[in-house]
């Protein structure tokens, strides 16, 4: 693939103050889709009663957009390379906000479904682009500050989006909660417009269908299936039938990339370590310990705990905190410990705080709780960055577009896997107890395995070389 561009190709990127500033407008555009996919879940029963349906009908409209952004996530790259960055990043944001009105102005479900799947595919293209737009702006002492911008939507969204929505729906309306993205878009349009530059790379070559129809197939299956089992929509057997049609249809997607002369996604990236560590195994498990904990969360409060939407948010706000109050200290740590010692102990960290949370009580202290959620936010996010940083630490410039939808395929995998892990806990607590319902006991199991999880992929990080990725870092190990 021949790169026309030079600041495309990253030899000559831009400024440290360009690239915080690209990465700080793509980070908007970030949170208003993530912010969409949390703060929608708190007004479906005001939906359902607008369309006349019963609440559960309202389920498909999450399904929905989640799996057309699983199919199309693969053909990100492609597009991002053939149309340009920048372009293909501004349509999303188009495509989404227009979506986002049409779905607050929905009178039906089957147009709620539509909007929905238009949505969708917007969101699909937009997580990976902005990435491969902050990596072609970033140099690589200041890809920290840079990916340390874009997580932090991440992070803040899921954590804000469901106390937002409930906010919104019971003081205003549920057409809110998708209004709301459209001045959060047109600020995003104006501002990747303004201060992204204008970046393409040729000679990309012809679409490669059947690796596309094959990965997409792969993972839509996989997600349908983990969703599935996550909201117990369909029983066991097809739940296996979809998670088996999943990993066919995934390895026959690796096995055609691997052989196609020009294949949609470049799997090299898997090669060097820094990457396949923080996207495949300990990463993905990783993510799938620290992605548990906001659907774990307000369910203790609320069901465990027997608490209101607002104490719960209180309790949700001290956890947030904890993801702010880290990002003024990522870069030093980091710079100081390296990633291999940062994910290491951090992670520890992480997955302790995780596990302790299954000894909490009403009678717990309100102090020792805020203490508790505010420490697991902090390495929440402090772990969220280092991976999300490191990944890309080695990646050439020639891989970058691959290794982005790559890692948004894992990502969005490990998502949905941390609440299939956290509920399958939860479900089998409650059955070997023979229980009617839910209760603290079975939120105590779910918070042990999870963190229990979180522990053995720190260490697994002890695989990393000490200088993994000290470019980045800036680390001097001795």
């Amino acid at each position: 693939m021949t790169v026309v561009n030079t600041a495309e190709s990253g030899e000559t990127p831009s400024s440290s103050s360009n690239s915080r500033l690209v990465a700080l407008v793509v980070a908007v555009s970030f949170f208003m889709q993530m912010l969409d996919s949390t703060i929608v879940v708190t007004s479906l029963p005001q939906m359902a009663s607008s369309f006349g349906v019963q609440p559960v009908a309202m389920s498909i409209g999450l399904t929905v957009y989640m799996l057309t952004m699983a199919a199309f996530i693969p053909l990100s790259g492609w597009l991002g390379n053939r149309y340009g960055a920048r372009n293909v990043f501004l349509a999303a944001i188009a495509i989404f906000v227009v979506a986002s009105l049409f779905c607050g102005l929905s009178t039906t479900l089957a147009e709620f479904i539509a909007a929905r799947a238009v949505q969708g595919f917007g969101s699909a293209l937009m997580n990976p682009i902005g990435r491969i737009i902050v990596l072609r702006n970033a140099p690589k002492h200041e890809l920290i500050n840079a990916v340390a911008l874009i997580t932090w939507p991440a992070l803040i969204a899921p954590v804000i989006g469901p106390v937002l929505g409930s906010f919104i729906t019971t003081y205003f309306s549920w057409h809110w909660n998708f209004f709301i993205n459209i001045p959060i878009g047109l600020i995003g349009l104006a501002l990747v417009w303004h201060f992204v530059p204008q970046q393409k790379e040729e000679d990309t070559g012809r679409l490669d269908i059947i690796g596309f129809v094959l990965s997409a197939l792969g993972l839509t299956l996989l997600l349908a299936g983990l969703e599935s089992f996550v909201h117990g929509a369909i029983t066991a057997g097809p739940v296996i039938l979809l998670l088996v049609a999943g990993l066919v249809f995934s390895a026959w997607a690796i096995r055609h990339f691997r052989r196609s002369a020009n294949p949609l996604l470049d799997l090299s990236p898997f090669a060097i370590p820094t990457f396949a560590f923080s996207t495949l195994s300990a990463g993905t498990a990783s993510r799938l310990a620290i992605n548990a904990m906001p659907f774990l969360i307000p369910l203790l409060f609320q069901v465990g705990f027997g608490l209101d939407a607002i104490a719960t948010g209180t309790y949700i706000l001290v956890y947030f905190a904890g993801n702010l109050a880290m990002k003024s200290v990522t870069t030093p740590l980091l710079r100081r410990f390296g990633f291999r010692t940062v994910l290491v102990i951090n992670g520890m960290i992480a997955a302790a705080s995780i596990a302790a949370c299954a000894i909490l009580s009403p009678a717990t202290p309100d102090a020792a709780i805020y203490a508790l959620l505010f420490i697991a936010g902090l390495s929440r996010s402090m772990q969220f960055t280092a991976l999300n940083t490191v990944g890309f630490a080695d990646i050439t410039p020639a891989q970058r577009s691959s290794a982005s939808t790559l890692s948004s395929m894992l990502q969005q995998l490990s998502m949905v896997l941390g609440v299939a892990v956290a509920a399958a806990v939860l479900s089998l607590s409650q059955h070997l107890r023979g229980g009617a319902s839910l209760s603290l006991a079975d939120f105590r199991w779910s918070f042990v395995a999870i963190g229990a999880i979180g522990i053995i992929a720190s260490l697994r990080f002890l695989g990393l070389q000490h200088n993994a990725g000290v470019e980045v870092s800036g680390h001097s190990p001795k």
